[in-house]
Parts: structure tokens; C-alpha cells; sequence
């Protein structure tokens, strides 16, 4: 996926694979990361898509922060910037987003996977 400026530029905005359908609606997890990101106190920022049995999908977002800041303020932000249906139903904190060892990016399955117990 991506767009082109009024340049002629192209910019990848992500994969189309990343999208999920959650309660009908398309969500693309990019579009929240990229908003985390731009949060005061937030230094990472991955955005997955998981199982729901209402919902089919739903967003979970994982956050490292560096500030004093809470899911709830997070969910706010989201929800203040883009659509209703794109506010992650959960952020978890960690300490570190898991990492490739060799590329550096973000293990997504993997946080798919995560289990808070």
C-alpha cells in the first residue's frame, strides 16, 4: 500500500496483508503505530490485530513509553485522532518491543502471540 505526492513520489504506507476487519471496518495497524509514535511519551509503538469472538479482529497496541502516560490517556489519543473503531481495544507497556536480531524490526507475530500471564 501507498501514495504518491504532489510530486510524483511514491511513499509505502505499509502491506496490504497488515490490514484487519474488525466489526466490518478496515483497519490498517500503521495508521495507529504511526499516531502512537507521535505521542510526547511514547518511544515505540507496535500495533497487531488478534482474535475476537465479537468482533472477528480486534487491535491490541504495545507501547514503550517514556513519559507518565496510561492506557486509558492512549486510547483517549487514539481515539481524538482517528476513527472510533481504530482505538485498540488493549495497550500493554513493555519494556522493549521484540526485535529481529539482524534487520531490527519489530517480531509482530510474536506479539500476536503475547500472553499476559
Amino acid at each position: 500500500m501507498g501514495h504518491f505526492d504532489e510530486a510524483g513520489l511514491l511513499f509505502v504506507d505499509g502491506r496490504d496483508d497488515d490490514m484487519i476487519v474488525s466489526g466490518g471496518e478496515n483497519v490498517y495497524p500503521i495508521e495507529v503505530e504511526n499516531l502512537l509514535l507521535d505521542h510526547e511519551d511514547v518511544s515505540d509503538a507496535a500495533v497487531v490485530g488478534v482474535p475476537d469472538k465479537d468482533f472477528g479482529q480486534r487491535l491490541r497496541a504495545f507501547v514503550v513509553i517514556t513519559g507518565n502516560v496510561d492506557a486509558e490517556s492512549l486510547k483517549a489519543y487514539v481515539k481524538a485522532n482517528l476513527a472510533r473503531h481504530k482505538v485498540p481495544r488493549e495497550v500493554i507497556f513493555l519494556d522493549e518491543l521484540p526485535r529481529n536480531a539482524t534487520t531490527g524490526k519489530v517480531l509482530k507475530r510474536k506479539l500476536a502471540e503475547y500472553d499476559e500471564e
